[in-house]
């Protein structure tokens, strides 16, 4: 009896696929239809950034978008969050994530359509804004597979859920959309998809990575505190200076003694402010840090060691119990996103039959970070999958990689999407992946 639900799965897998391929002609037609209209909205949201919960107006035009393709739209969801919901009727709820916040970053890449912006951050400090995350890239392309998915009803049968995502640069958009009832108010998906450019793809080209795929990342800040006095009369001193270097020393051996070799592990001490002249001692002394890791086991031991050592080193360095250094580990730490291996196979396997051979590219796991992994993780928990859209030319990799020379990087304020082959292409795999879930056989 078993081999005849699996004969039957196996004839409905090579329909759906036959649907799918039989589609492709459409979807590209469509594509071609609609790029001078995603040009423009591309370039207008490059040109207009919002930082983090500020994406008011960035909000309104993806909401507007989305109406327009057709979608049951709603606005004000955690924050400035969009939700955009497209019935077709029976089978997979699918939901496609984009994020609509831009960087405090001045753009130096000379773009005509470059963005000029400034704006004022939380803390009301005058700053310039750029898309240097190529979230504008993800917000065009996003629209571009609601315009096209719309207008293909035929094709696919099921319930598509479109959601712009704020604050994702400070990791707490996808939070604050989930804490305002994202599955409870709106349909609860099968699967959660989304993208993300890449700097060092070229554009035509997915790249993919099975299981974890980007870290948790958690913020600290440590105040180590001494007793301070004058540098000639070191001994009348506790001085935290001294006490910071070795801490950050010992620090180290949370990763090379404490995790295991085969378990990724970062602690980065990007910071260390404390002192006003040669000759005093302060005070205190700040440090800044960033923990990197995969694993939920990893991160929770590495914030316990760094807790561990650094109240270790003052006691040794005799600092009395009212002067130990405090530690705050952030809650706007990110999650590790971990994309599920058999919905990454599937979508690359369906993405590699629209793209051609040699166009979907497998990459290793990177220590940075996104939100995108809390939509995975709820109970019962629900498969998920982000990929990298290639976003340069050919000849830039090319040139790369034959002289050494670094390409810009997300966050650089030179960092240019090619448009129109990025976009195009964003559009057809994201188009690609739904339809591998939701095609009818």
């Amino acid at each position: 009896m078993k081999p005849f639900p699996l004969f039957l799965t196996a004839l409905a897998t090579t329909a759906l696929h036959l649907t799918t391929v039989a589609a492709q002609p459409a979807v590209r037609a469509r594509v071609e239809a609609e790029m001078p209209r995603l040009l423009e909205l591309y370039k207008h949201l490059h040109a207009n950034p919002e930082i983090s919960f500020q994406e008011a107006k960035t909000a309104a035009r993806i909401a507007d978008e989305l109406k327009q393709a057709g979608c049951e739209v709603t606005a004000k969801v955690g924050g400035h969050g969009v939700v955009g919901v497209l019935k077709n009727g029976p089978g997979p709820t699918v939901l496609i994530r984009t994020d609509l916040d831009g960087l405090p970053v001045l753009e130096e890449t000379g773009l005509p359509y470059a963005s000029k912006a400034r704006t004022k951050d939380d803390k009301g400090n005058d700053v310039p804004t750029m898309h240097a995350c190529a979230h504008d890239v993800h917000m065009s392309s996003f629209i571009g597979t609601a315009r096209v998915l719309a207008t293909l009803r035929d094709s696919w049968s099921g319930t598509l859920v479109f959601i712009g995502q704020p604050a994702e640069e400070r990791v707490g958009g996808a939070k604050a959309m989930l804490a305002e009832g994202l599955y409870t108010r709106f349909p609860r998906p099968d699967f959660c998809l989304a993208l993300h450019a890449a700097s060092d793809l070229p554009a035509g080209t997915i790249g993919h990575t099975e299981g974890y795929a980007l870290a948790n990342a958690d913020t600290v800040d440590i105040l180590v505190r001494g007793v301070s006095g004058h540098g000639a009369w070191p001994h009348l001193t506790k001085d935290p200076i001294v006490l910071s270097a070795q801490i950050v020393l010992a620090l180290q051996t949370i990763v090379s003694r404490e995790t295991s070799p085969t378990d990724p592990a970062v602690v980065t001490v990007g910071s260390i402010h404390g002192g006003t002249k040669h000759n005093i001692i302060p005070e205190e002394v700040r440090l800044q840090l960033t923990l990197r890791s995969y694993s939920d086991e990893v991160r929770n031991a590495s914030i316990a060691s760094l807790k561990r050592i650094v109240r270790g080193q003052a006691l040794a360095a005799g600092i009395p119990e009212k002067l130990l250094p405090t530690v705050e580990v952030s809650e706007e730490g990110a999650k590790s996103t971990y994309n599920d291996p058999a919905l990454t196979k599937r979508l690359m396997g369906a993405i590699g039959r629209w793209l051609g051979p040699g166009n979907v590219v497998a990459k290793p796991a990177v220590m940075g970070a996104e939100d995108f992994g809390l939509y995975g993780r709820v109970e019962p928990r629900i498969p998920i999958c982000i990929f990298w859209l290639g976003t340069i030319t050919k000849e830039s990799v090319t040139e790369s990689i034959k002289t050494g020379r670094t390409l810009p990087s997300l966050h650089s304020s030179k960092f240019a999407p090619v448009p129109e082959p990025t976009l195009k292409t964003g559009v057809i795999a994201m188009t690609a992946a739904v339809l591998e879930l939701v095609g009818k056989p």
